[in-house]
């Protein structure tokens, strides 16, 4: 820490480092740099947070139709889970979470609202990221890391402790870990999917046994049994875009890309037609905007979008 350090100062550095991961990827000296700095005064990871914001806040949501090109979409530049820990992912949740680093209580209970999504900082240096309309309960003891998913999807990024596990439990299923990065969804009437972004887990069902999940693997619990696929690195980038405030869309139908928009708005988008319905959609647009990618689909497709108040009704044109 230096003392002759002021707050602008800290500030203007942590701009810089930001700056560096919107262009591109960290080298592996960068990246322990950039570690040893947010390590050295409390201040930087508070600037770090504040900086990667305004930075995100800054960036437009694209609505690119059925003409994106799939190979040419690129997440947003790769952070480390320990400068997530570290850096602006414990911040930034605090705020929204209403608490202090490494505060948190037994059996205490975060949810986040329909468009809402929230950065939790446990008090092992864990983090989870709660999707749209999501519930947990954290429950930690001397033996264990437990957490309910209550309801909806969630991102675990898990710091080790090889004496305690890291235990998530949603429905029948429970998923164990130690060290790694992690999603679950839990959403009514459809299956339990955990994708594995890094290290390893054990997915477990009462009634479907045990299976071992490494990175880049989609599971899936459904009817007393238990499937995985593999699923690139760039997928599984994809299907976090919701931490930007984004949903990605890969070949899709309409009716499915609607399903996935209820979950973010109160707007609801209707399509009377079931051929238009199952028309596919590829592309990157805001959770939170309906309307925008109701309007994206009728300029690609050659529909009408009827807004009113709460509906996008799509329609052929007559």
């Amino acid at each position: 820490m230096s003392a002759n350090e002021t707050a602008k100062d800290i500030d203007r550095t942590a701009a810089d480092w930001v700056a560096r991961l919107d262009r591109g990827a960290l080298s592996p000296q960068e990246d322990g740099a950039l570690e040893t700095w947010l390590a050295g005064d409390p201040r930087r990871v508070g600037a770090f947070a504040r900086a990667q914001a305004i930075s995100m806040s800054s960036e437009r949501a694209q609505a690119l139709g059925t003409r994106f090109d799939a190979a040419k979409f690129a997440p947003p530049p790769a952070v480390s889970r320990r400068q997530v820990m570290w850096g602006g992912g414990l911040v930034a949740g605090l705020a929204a979470a209403g608490i202090g680093a490494f505060a948190l209580n037994h059996g205490q209970i975060f949810e986040t609202r329909r468009g809402e999504m929230k950065v939790i900082p446990l008090s092992d240096g864990s983090v989870i990221s709660l999707n749209t309309a999501s519930k947990v309960k954290v429950s930690f003891s001397s033996a264990q890391r437990l957490v309910h998913l209550i309801d909806g999807e969630a991102l675990f990024d898990v710091a080790k402790d090889s004496a305690r596990p890291f235990i998530v439990k949603a429905a029948d299923a429970t998923v164990r870990a130690i060290g790694t990065s992690f999603t679950v969804q839990k959403l009514a009437a459809a299956p339990l999917l955990v994708m594995v972004r890094e290290g390893v887990v054990e997915l477990s069902d009462r009634q479907s046994g045990t299976l071992r999940l490494t990175a880049n693997t989609l599971a899936r619990a459904e009817a007393r049994t238990l499937t995985t696929a593999p699923l690139p690195a760039d997928k599984v980038e994809r299907a976090l875009a919701w931490r930007e405030g984004r949903i990605a869309f890969e070949g899709q139908t309409l009716s499915e890309a609607i399903s996935t928009f209820a979950r973010y708005s109160d707007t609801r988008i209707v399509i009377d037609d079931p051929a238009v319905a199952r028309e596919e959609i590829t592309g990157l647009f805001q959770s939170t905007d309906p309307v925008g990618f109701a309007q994206a689909v009728a300029l690609s497709f050659g529909l009408t979008a009827e807004v009113s108040e709460n509906q996008v009704r799509l329609s052929r044109k007559s």
